[in-house]
């Protein structure tokens, strides 16, 4: 294995948009210096003083140049840009023999780069925020427990689903507030969803036709699947003897979701691109999440195990956090643990290569100790 490059102990964190929360803070606790990138060195600056870190961060006017002149062996660059933004922001960091990190879902441009950045010694984190990130913790925490309790090699059925939401703290006729990049949100819903049901691999070509009612801890929400799960049987370690009943990933929306959303599903049945980017500017206009509302984060994991021989194992996580004057949940369960991985970076305990958040479960059992005490609660229940 390639030598892992020495962390230099500076962090450029580059955006500062709705998810960069108390994370941010965080590493200029532990850093040894932190520069924060944004569009103009003036708006980083008021992104810092809104955040109190006035002194403890170095504002910069973000251009991929500019901070490529600035990058140096070891640093590790923070990418809280769009997701298509983050493969030139790795090939600066691979250029420059920088570490990368990021909360997004690892892209195939991304994938691409990574043989070379493992090459040249540098670690590229990403599915590090809260789904993805979190929510593989949970997973790989669950699966270990039950794989201990049940036996790898002992023939069993299992039922595992993923479901995490942003909704609003206080429930609004359209049963939803925009946190995020609303065209972001339209076309995550765009996007064919690959799951398995009773045991057969099912693909919703319209996710949201897939939605069904969904009960945590006596509270009834609407989920339906995300993206493609499939491929996280195998990242998340399940035995090949256990056979699936049910796997899906998904997101978590609050009751009345579907029925409050028909106008929008019609336009999305449409296919018509420039209306339904005209639809997400109206729609975050009209129900933007402002600094008098509270946000509410959900994140729900569960497993059950049946063993042919009559046993039986079931575990679930859950997260419920509301935000408050200081952050929205959010921002606080997505740039936390970000900033912990980063913490990882820094003190040398992540191997070069890519690491989807932490990649096994006894890793995964220490990101949630640390998170923990970090302030970000959640609870696990048992049972067999």
């Amino acid at each position: 294995m390639t030598d892992l490059v020495p962390a230099s102990g500076t962090v450029h964190w580059v955006g500062a948009g709705l998810s960069t929360g108390s994370g941010l803070a965080r590493l200029c606790e532990t850093a040894g210096r932190v520069r924060l990138w944004h569009r103009t060195e003036e708006r980083a600056a008021a992104a810092l003083a809104e955040r109190g870190l006035i002194g403890r961060a170095e504002p910069r006017a973000y251009t991929l140049p500019a901070l490529t002149a600035e990058l140096a062996p070891g640093d590790v660059v923070v990418s809280m840009l769009p997701a298509p933004e983050h493969a030139p922001l790795l090939a600066a960091c691979v250029a420059r023999r920088a570490h990368f990190a990021c909360s997004s879902y690892v892209s195939d441009a991304v994938l691409e780069q990574v043989p070379a950045a493992a090459g040249a010694g540098l670690v590229v984190l990403t599915e590090a925020g809260l789904d993805p990130g979190i929510d593989h913790l949970f997973a790989h925490s669950l699966v270990a427990r039950a794989r201990e309790a049940i036996g790898d090699g002992t023939a069993a059925s299992y039922r595992l689903t993923s479901y995490c939401g942003g909704v609003p703290a206080e429930p609004n006729d359209f049963r939803y507030r925009f946190s995020w990049a609303p065209g972001g949100v339209l076309g995550a819903l765009r996007s064919p969803a690959r799951y398995i049901e009773d045991g057969v691999e099912t693909t919703a070509v319209r996710p949201w036709e897939a939605t069904r009612r969904h009960t945590v801890e006596g509270e009834a929400f609407e989920v339906y699947p995300n993206r493609d799960s499939l491929p996280f049987v195998a990242q998340y370690g399940l035995p090949p003897e256990w056979k699936p009943r049910t796997f899906v990933r998904g997101t978590l929306r609050l009751e009345g979701w579907l029925r409050a959303w028909e106008a929008v599903f019609d336009e999305l049945k449409r296919g018509d691109d420039q209306r339904i980017a005209a639809l997400a500017r109206e729609l975050a206009a009209r129900y933007p999440t402002t600094d008098a509302d509270r946000d509410r984060v959900v994140l729900a994991v569960s497993l059950d195990v049946q063993g042919t021989d009559g046993q039986t194992w079931t575990g679930g996580y859950l997260l419920d956090l509301v935000g408050d004057e200081e952050e929205s949940a959010m921002a606080r369960c997505v740039s936390r643990p970000l900033a912990l991985g980063v913490g990882h970076i820094l003190d040398c305990t992540l191997p070069p290569g890519l690491s989807r958040a932490a990649e096994t479960a006894a890793r995964s059992a220490e990101w949630l100790r640390e998170l923990a005490l970090d302030g970000v609660e959640f609870t696990l229940r048992v049972s067999r």
